[in-house]
């Protein structure tokens, strides 16, 4: 079930979802101020590219105060209008039966647009 479910994915919403991060990754890495906010952006293009599988975690050893600090700036400017467009969405896809796992998939993804710094993705 998860490789089915990560090629439709793929296909149908994950490609373009990852294609959109990367490429604001991109942006936000030509300034150096940006540069922590596209590491986040790369984080999302990868994990929304195969999310069948996946979990995001918080990530081991790293500094709650600078995180914190990230994560605030990044919830004010862009987090709340990603989170509520993924929910959003997953709450469309959950309409049906058939598209209630590709819901979750993007109910993960809308963790992880609200509060992406520190956390990393793992498989299992």
């Amino acid at each position: 079930m998860k490789t089915i479910g990560n090629i439709l994915w793929f296909v149908l919403a994950g490609v373009w979802m990852a294609i959109g991060y990367a490429l604001t990754g991109l942006l936000f890495c030509i300034t150096i101020i940006g540069i922590p906010l596209g590491i986040q952006l790369f984080k999302m293009a990868q994990f929304s590219l195969w999310p069948f599988g996946r979990h995001v975690v918080r990530e081991p050893g790293s500094s709650r105060v600078i995180n914190t600090v990230g994560n605030v700036i990044w919830l004010v400017l862009f987090g709340w209008e990603m989170f509520l467009l993924h929910l959003l969405a997953g709450a469309l896809l959950c309409i049906t039966i058939i598209g209630i796992p590709f819901g979750v998939q993007a109910f993960k993804l809308s963790v992880l647009a609200l509060w992406p710094m520190g956390r990393e993705i793992v498989d299992g």
